[in-house]
């Protein structure tokens, strides 16, 4: 509820979401929005999308990847939009679970028409260094002093 009163404050129409606290794959009215979540076990990740309730007759598909990785398609009018929301591994995970989630992300961003609009966000759980070399126009100077392997795996995302 707090964070539905966050983006009511803000005029936020559409939020990705981490962490959800709901298990299933489903859809829930939140004051004013709705939740579309994908949670598999109730001990790790989830992810979702609110969408304000304005909005939510132009969304045409909600495809659930996993419990890192879900998307919404928006028509409205003749431009399609594609909300992906992920949660990708934390660092101290197995490679074997980070190549899945990429290999994963991968097939989400390749099933997306290029004729369409893609908007990926979410937590990649990696830091990229306050030099930010290679990100610089999305980057400006925000990050810790020291890249670790996440920001090595996932921050060519960062800037899409």
């Amino acid at each position: 509820m707090e964070l539905v009163k966050v983006l009511h404050r803000r005029r936020i129409s559409i939020a990705c979401i981490q962490e959800t606290m709901w298990v299933g794959a489903k859809a829930k009215e939140i004051d004013g929005f709705k939740l579309s979540y994908s949670r598999v076990k109730r001990t790790t990740n989830g992810v979702g999308i609110l969408v304000k309730s304005d909005l939510v007759e132009q969304v045409v598909e909600v495809r659930r990847k996993s419990d890192s990785i879900m998307s919404i398609k928006l028509v409205a009018g003749s431009e399609i939009l594609n909300v992906v929301s992920v949660y990708a591994p934390q660092v101290e995970l197995s490679e074997e679970i980070k190549r899945l989630f990429g290999e994963d992300l991968d097939e989400v961003v390749r099933s997306i028409s290029q004729s369409e609009g893609l908007l990926i966000r979410g937590d990649f759980n990696g830091h990229i260094d306050s030099r930010g070399e290679g990100y610089e126009t999305v980057h400006r100077g925000w990050g810790y002093s020291v890249r670790n392997s996440g920001g090595v795996y996932f921050g060519l995302c960062g800037s899409l």
